[in-house]
């Protein structure tokens, strides 16, 4: 089975991400910064104050429309004004998504906010963005094992990635699904832009919850991503045994992250 993560940036890299998602074989993909403007399609503006970025008004469709046989699931963090290409204003639900190939069965489904709630914002919110973690279960039927796959995309503190209270709340909800789901699964995977250092006091809490990360202090940021600390995307999993093969794939560049690959 292969997992993908990647930060997909809200699409602004949507010619080259979708090709890469459709070639690169994955059977479970796990996508954040996914947005969705219902019965709306093109490009948008996103703006918090603090940045403007292009983006798609609906990537969970665009998405969806080009993996053939995949099953998606999405889930909004929140939700905020974006303007289409005409500046005309609307609302765009703003979150997680996983696709899951149609061959395995998906026997489980839990979302949960890890911090704070959704909200619906007059005007986003550079301070204080909710966060929901999206877990998707299914059944490797040719390995005959059971497989979690959770991601999230963390917590985001303008003033950077170091410890804070709000961090070790997140992490402890986390470990609070890592032991939910270690139960009546093989392997659980945790993946995802989780925002934060290496030296994070949340890895030391997911150690205590069984999960081993693989990226440590790796460059996962692309070459369009110009600030110094480099450091955002992990994967972390249960057993290492299960691990056949993981990769931080430099090369397509298809956000300003790079993707995660991981074969178990």
């Amino acid at each position: 089975m292969r997992v993908v993560s990647v930060n997909a940036w809200g699409g602004a890299m949507y010619d080259q991400l979708t090709p890469w998602l459709q070639a690169v074989n994955a059977d479970v993909i796990c996508l954040q910064e996914v947005t969705r403007t219902p019965r709306k399609s093109g490009w948008a503006t996103f703006s918090d104050g603090e940045r403007t970025l292009p983006q798609r008004l609906n990537l969970f469709d665009d998405v969806s429309a080009a993996l053939h046989g995949y099953t998606p699931y999405f889930i909004a963090n929140d939700a905020g004004p974006v303007t289409d290409g005409d500046n005309v204003r609307l609302r765009q639900d703003f979150g997680i998504a996983t696709w899951v190939r149609d061959e395995f069965p998906v026997v489980g489904l839990d979302a949960r906010f890890v911090h704070s709630h959704f909200i619906d914002h007059t005007d986003w919110d550079v301070e204080d963005r909710p966060r929901a973690a999206l877990t998707v279960t299914v059944r490797d039927r040719i390995g005959e094992k059971t497989i979690s796959v959770t991601q999230l995309h963390g917590l985001r503190d303008p003033a950077g990635k170091q410890d804070t209270p709000a961090r070790a709340e997140q992490a402890a909800k986390l470990g609070s699904i890592v032991d939910q789901f270690s139960a009546a699964s093989d392997v659980v995977v945790l993946c995802g832009d989780l925002n934060l250092l290496p030296s994070s006091a949340t890895f030391r809490t997911l150690r205590e919850h069984g999960m081993v990360d693989l990226v440590g202090d790796a460059d996962t940021r692309a070459s369009s991503y110009t600030k110094p600390i480099r450091n955002a995307s992990y994967v972390l999993v249960s057993s290492t045994a299960m691990v056949r093969k993981f990769e931080i794939v430099v090369e397509p560049e298809v956000s300003d992250h790079r993707p995660l690959m991981l074969d178990i």
